[in-house]
Protein backbone atom coordinates (compact mmCIF):
# COMPACT_ATOMS: atom_id res chain seq x y z
CA UNK A 1 0.00 0.00 0.00
CA UNK A 2 1.36 3.38 -1.02
CA UNK A 3 0.97 6.04 1.67
CA UNK A 4 1.57 9.79 1.54
CA UNK A 5 1.62 11.41 4.98
CA UNK A 6 1.92 15.16 5.43
CA UNK A 7 3.01 17.02 8.53
CA UNK A 8 4.07 20.50 9.57
CA UNK A 9 0.94 22.58 9.21
CA UNK A 10 -0.30 24.97 11.84
CA UNK A 11 -1.12 28.54 12.75
CA UNK A 12 1.38 31.26 11.88
CA UNK A 13 1.31 35.05 11.83
CA UNK A 14 1.57 36.98 8.55
CA UNK A 15 5.19 37.20 7.49
CA UNK A 16 6.06 33.98 9.28
CA UNK A 17 7.36 30.67 7.99
CA UNK A 18 6.37 27.02 8.04
CA UNK A 19 7.87 23.88 6.55
CA UNK A 20 5.61 21.10 5.38
CA UNK A 21 6.84 17.54 4.96
CA UNK A 22 5.37 14.59 3.12
CA UNK A 23 6.81 11.14 3.62
CA UNK A 24 6.04 8.38 1.13
CA UNK A 25 6.03 4.72 2.00
CA UNK A 26 5.21 1.53 0.15
CA UNK A 27 6.82 2.46 -3.14
CA UNK A 28 10.02 3.69 -4.76
CA UNK A 29 10.00 7.42 -4.07
CA UNK A 30 12.32 8.35 -6.92
CA UNK A 31 9.72 7.08 -9.40
CA UNK A 32 7.34 9.91 -8.50
CA UNK A 33 7.02 13.47 -9.63
CA UNK A 34 5.91 15.18 -6.45
CA UNK A 35 3.72 18.21 -6.01
CA UNK A 36 2.04 20.35 -3.41
CA UNK A 37 -1.52 21.54 -3.89
CA UNK A 38 -3.75 23.64 -1.68
CA UNK A 39 -7.45 24.20 -1.30
CA UNK A 40 -8.96 27.18 0.46
CA UNK A 41 -12.58 27.17 1.67
CA UNK A 42 -14.96 27.61 -1.23
CA UNK A 43 -12.20 27.44 -3.82
CA UNK A 44 -10.86 24.81 -6.18
CA UNK A 45 -7.72 22.89 -5.40
CA UNK A 46 -4.71 24.56 -7.02
CA UNK A 47 -1.15 23.55 -7.74
CA UNK A 48 1.42 25.28 -5.56
CA UNK A 49 4.68 23.61 -6.57
CA UNK A 50 5.98 20.58 -8.42
CA UNK A 51 9.33 18.86 -8.22
CA UNK A 52 10.63 16.09 -10.44
CA UNK A 53 12.75 13.18 -9.27
CA UNK A 54 15.78 15.09 -10.56
CA UNK A 55 14.85 18.14 -8.51
CA UNK A 56 13.47 20.45 -11.21
CA UNK A 57 10.81 22.72 -9.75
CA UNK A 58 7.85 24.74 -10.94
CA UNK A 59 5.76 27.17 -8.88
CA UNK A 60 2.45 28.95 -9.03
CA UNK A 61 2.93 32.67 -9.67
CA UNK A 62 1.32 33.48 -6.32
CA UNK A 63 4.09 31.74 -4.35
CA UNK A 64 7.17 32.35 -6.51
CA UNK A 65 10.01 33.78 -4.46
CA UNK A 66 8.34 32.81 -1.17
CA UNK A 67 7.93 29.02 -1.31
CA UNK A 68 10.59 26.43 -2.04
CA UNK A 69 9.98 22.76 -2.79
CA UNK A 70 12.70 20.20 -2.19
CA UNK A 71 13.00 16.46 -1.85
CA UNK A 72 15.25 13.95 -0.15
CA UNK A 73 15.05 10.73 -2.15
CA UNK A 74 17.00 8.84 0.52
CA UNK A 75 14.33 9.73 3.09
CA UNK A 76 11.40 9.37 0.66
CA UNK A 77 10.30 12.83 1.71
CA UNK A 78 9.29 16.01 -0.07
CA UNK A 79 9.28 19.39 1.63
CA UNK A 80 7.63 22.77 1.12
CA UNK A 81 9.38 25.67 2.81
CA UNK A 82 6.94 28.57 3.04
CA UNK A 83 8.28 32.02 3.89
CA UNK A 84 6.67 35.46 4.05
CA UNK A 85 3.30 33.84 4.55
CA UNK A 86 0.16 35.83 3.80
CA UNK A 87 -3.43 35.39 4.99
CA UNK A 88 -4.35 34.32 1.45
CA UNK A 89 -2.02 31.32 1.84
CA UNK A 90 -4.50 29.88 4.35
CA UNK A 91 -5.65 26.52 3.02
CA UNK A 92 -5.42 22.79 3.41
CA UNK A 93 -2.19 21.71 1.76
CA UNK A 94 -2.01 18.35 0.02
CA UNK A 95 0.94 16.28 -1.05
CA UNK A 96 0.60 14.64 -4.46
CA UNK A 97 2.69 12.04 -6.20
CA UNK A 98 2.42 10.96 -9.84
CA UNK A 99 4.11 7.74 -10.85
CA UNK A 100 6.35 8.22 -13.88
CA UNK A 101 5.77 4.54 -14.72
CA UNK A 102 1.97 4.28 -14.48
CA UNK A 103 0.89 7.96 -14.43
CA UNK A 104 -1.25 7.10 -11.40
CA UNK A 105 -1.83 9.87 -8.86
CA UNK A 106 -1.67 9.53 -5.10
CA UNK A 107 -2.75 12.06 -2.47
CA UNK A 108 -2.01 12.65 1.16
CA UNK A 109 -4.69 13.45 3.71
CA UNK A 110 -3.86 17.16 3.83
CA UNK A 111 -2.54 19.48 6.51
CA UNK A 112 -4.11 22.78 7.56
CA UNK A 113 -2.10 25.99 7.24
CA UNK A 114 -3.65 29.09 8.78
CA UNK A 115 -2.03 32.51 8.44
CA UNK A 116 -3.60 34.96 10.82
CA UNK A 117 -2.70 37.55 13.40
Amino acid sequence: QVLFVESGGGLVQPGGSLRLSCQVSGSVFSRYTMAWYRQAPGKQREMVATITSAGSTNYADSVKGRFTASRDNAKSTVYLQMNSLKPEDTAVYFCNGRSVLTDRNYWGQGTQVTVSS
